[in-house]
């Protein structure tokens, strides 16, 4: 599962998802990829079914990138404990998404392929996606 080896604080503030995503919006690596309509959490074991779905369907053929990743700690505490008494322990790493970042490329399979593996992969996400293409993609047809 996806998280930080060391962190620099045990917990953090939940933060504010406001606006659309200023980086991590543009396809940087494969010809294919999926884009975040609406903003959300991801969980690390969230990404890690999607990869799974992904490089199943892909059969291992060409390559993807994941670009996001879960770095920052979310606190439970446990059930019916009373108000008070402090923060609760870290439960999970999570990767806040906003609208327009890019969360999985993929490369080096048709387009057919990518397609369909990314909308597995976009399956197992909590959040509306978008397939994209990258701009200067051939479409090549035989």
């Amino acid at each position: 599962m996806l998280q930080p080896k060391k962190t620099k604080f045990r917990r953090a503030q939940k933060g504010k998802m406001k606006g659309n995503a200023q980086r991590g919006n543009q396809l940087a690596f494969g010809s294919f990829g999926i884009k975040a309509l609406e903003e959300s959490w991801i969980t690390g074991r969230q990404i890690e079914a999607a990869r799974q779905a992904v490089t199943r369907h892909m059969k291992r053929e060409g390559q993807i990138w994941i670009r996001i990743f879960p770095d920052k700690p979310i606190t439970k505490k446990p059930a019916e404990v009373r108000m008070g008494k402090g923060k609760g322990a870290p439960e999970a790493f999570v990767a806040p998404v906003t609208p327009g970042r890019i969360i999985i490329e993929a490369e080096g399979v048709p387009i057919e392929v990518a397609r369909e593996a990314l909308r597995l992969a976009a399956q197992k996400l909590p959040i509306t996606t978008k397939f994209i293409v990258r701009r200067d993609f051939e479409h090549k047809v035989n």
